[in-house]
């Protein structure tokens, strides 16, 4: 597996729907406003395998204290390869110094995000106006 990782690719739409849709994400049902919302993004981290768009994650971000990471995705053909841990990790280097990094975990997702150094947050409670349903 030659995996080429990347925060400065360029993407395409038809590409990105596709690996959104594998994973069931309802944002690529408004394609336009995911690969705006991706484009604008502070980073954009991609995964490629011979060229093929595998993996792909974002970071929302102030710029010196906060960042987010909204979005982490692999293809499901290519997960548990250590694709998702080295687009994290590539994010995280570069937001080192960040008073904050914050995400959202899927419930089957928590296990790896605490091997990544994450951890819930206080007593606190994610809460969300969210129009998708894949994440109940």
């Amino acid at each position: 597996m030659s995996l080429k990782l990347s925060l400065e690719d360029q993407i395409e739409t038809a590409e990105v729907i596709s690996l959104y849709k594998a994973n069931a994400w309802s944002s690529a049902e408004q394609p336009d406003k995911l690969i705006s919302g991706l484009k604008n993004s502070d980073s954009l981290v991609t995964a490629r395998i011979s060229g093929k768009l595998v993996g792909i994650g974002n970071a929302i971000s102030d710029g010196s204290l906060v960042v987010y990471y909204p979005h982490m995705l692999v293809h499901p053909d290519h997960k548990g390869k250590g694709i998702g841990r080295s687009m994290m990790e590539l994010l995280q280097k570069k937001y080192f110094s960040f008073h904050q990094q914050m995400l959202t975990a899927d419930a089957q997702a928590i296990g790896f995000y605490k091997t990544l150094g994450f951890e819930r947050a206080g007593k606190t409670e994610p809460m969300w106006i969210y129009s998708g349903n894949e994440h109940l």
